[in-house]
């Protein structure tokens, strides 16, 4: 029944993004999908993760694997990283259609914008403390009562 209405309210208050996502998802139907709690996991080629509506794209290789400074076993890490990007489709759950502008464009410019990257580098901030990725580490750990991302620094 959980299921159900996660999959009801991703289809109608968070359309915009499942639709975003069911776009994404049909152009790696050929990537291996699984389901988790409700949502639709693709594990794909791509180096970084993202989730959009009840969709979620997990990298087999996260860039920064090699860099981190603890000793996670890669399993372990992809893990974690699911439970965060989960966190992300409860976000959309919660936003509906203000998620794109509360957490995907402000998200995405923290992760990508040349002189944040450099920022987080130089002064080993971790990525997950900004605010929609704290937020979605939470509400993933929540939910699923596993271990998320927590303050890694990955950059």
């Amino acid at each position: 029944m959980k299921n159900f209405l996660y999959l009801i309210v991703q289809c109608t208050w968070g359309i915009l993004q499942s639709l975003l996502g069911l776009i994404n998802f049909l152009l790696h139907i050929r990537d291996r999908h699984y389901f988790y709690h409700g949502a639709v996991i693709t594990e794909w080629n791509d180096k970084s993760s993202v989730s959009l509506g009840m969709f979620v794209f997990v990298t087999k290789e996260p860039y920064f694997y090699d860099k981190l400074k603890v000793e996670y076993t890669k399993d372990e890490l992809l893990k974690r990283l699911l439970v965060h990007e989960y966190g992300h489709t409860l976000q959309s759950l919660i936003l509906g259609p203000l998620y794109l502008i509360v957490i995907g464009i402000p998200s995405t410019l923290w992760g990508f914008l040349p002189n944040l990257h450099k920022k987080r580098k130089d002064e080993q901030i971790s990525y997950f403390s900004f605010f929609t990725e704290g937020w979605a580490n939470r509400l993933g750990e929540k939910v699923t009562g596993e271990k998320s991302m927590g303050n890694l620094v990955i950059d």
